[in-house]
Formats: structure tokens, sequence, C-alpha cells
């Protein structure tokens, strides 16, 4: 009986933060037909300049941005995902999310959680992580 190993990769962005505090903003694990992607919390920062938008919702859209990057480097799309998580600062930003983030999940339906709390910077409005999980055929 053989045992296959997972092997283990980090997807980095380029992201100042990644280096300063010690993490990936993304880590693959592959074991036979099964690759699981763990992204970090992401925020809207635009990493190719280190800008963030004023507005919650451009936030939004630059988050899944960040977060679809990350997944394409990793070999999966949004299509793969089946865990997201919200976190917000002020709930009541949350509803003017809703339509870019149906539009990033709203096929494939996620398990969601959202939930206030602080963040690392008081100009982040969204954080966002998600994991997911693709099966690749069996040749």
């Amino acid at each position: 009986m053989t045992h296959d190993h997972p092997t283990r990769r980090a997807v980095l962005s380029g992201s100042t933060f990644e280096e300063q505090i010690g993490y990936a903003r993304a880590v693959v694990l592959e074991s036979g037909d099964s690759r699981w992607v763990h992204v970090s919390g992401t925020t809207g920062f635009d990493y190719a300049r280190m800008t963030i938008s004023d507005s919650v919702v451009e936030q939004a859209e630059q988050v899944l941005r960040n977060i679809a990057a990350a997944l394409a480097e990793a070999g999966c799309s949004f299509a793969d995902v089946v865990r997201v998580r919200y976190l917000l600062p002020d709930r009541n930003d949350f509803e003017a999310c809703w339509p870019a983030l149906r539009a990033a999940f709203g096929a494939v339906r996620p398990a969601a959680t959202m939930q206030e709390c602080g963040l690392a910077d008081p100009r982040m409005k969204i954080e966002i992580e998600v994991d997911a999980h693709l099966i690749r055929p069996r040749a």
C-alpha cells in the first residue's frame, strides 16, 4: 500500500505585507488528484501601486481581482471555491458589496460567513479569504 504525501507550495503576490508579517497570499496543498488552495485574508490594496480606494465597493472589486490572481497562479478559479469568509469593520457596508460578490461566487455558492471586526489598517473596509478545492479527473 502506498501513501501519497501532499506537496506544499506558497503563492506570493508581491505585497509588502507578506514579507513584513511572514505569510503567503495562498498555500497550495496537492495530493494525488486533489488540490486545496487556502487564500489568506485579502484586502482591497492594488499591490502594484500599494494604493487603496476609499470606496468599500471598489475595495471589494479589487479584493476579488487579487484573489482571482492568486487562484489562477494556483491553477484554480472562483468555480473551485468551497468556503469564503468576509470580514468588515462595519457590517452596514456589506450589502453594497453583494453585486460584486454575487458576480464572483453566485454560480458556485460556497459556504460563507460574514463577520464584523477590526482590520489591520483603518483604510481597509473589507477583507476576504477563500478556500478552494480542485479534483482533477483521472485519465
